[in-house]
């Protein structure tokens, strides 16, 4: 099974390195759009 999605992945670069460029791009996007609370309410609820 492994050698066969090593293979694929050697025959089909471009497919790869795109969805790696995707992967990266959506990892970007979700770190510079998730809010970050610098403080913290510890309060009681």
């Amino acid at each position: 099974m492994l050698g066969k999605i090593i293979e694929w992945s050697a025959r089909n670069l471009f497919l790869v390195l795109l969805a790696t460029l995707f992967v990266t791009l959506a990892g970007i996007y979700a770190v510079v759009k998730t809010p970050l609370d610098a403080l913290p309410d510890l309060s009681d609820v």
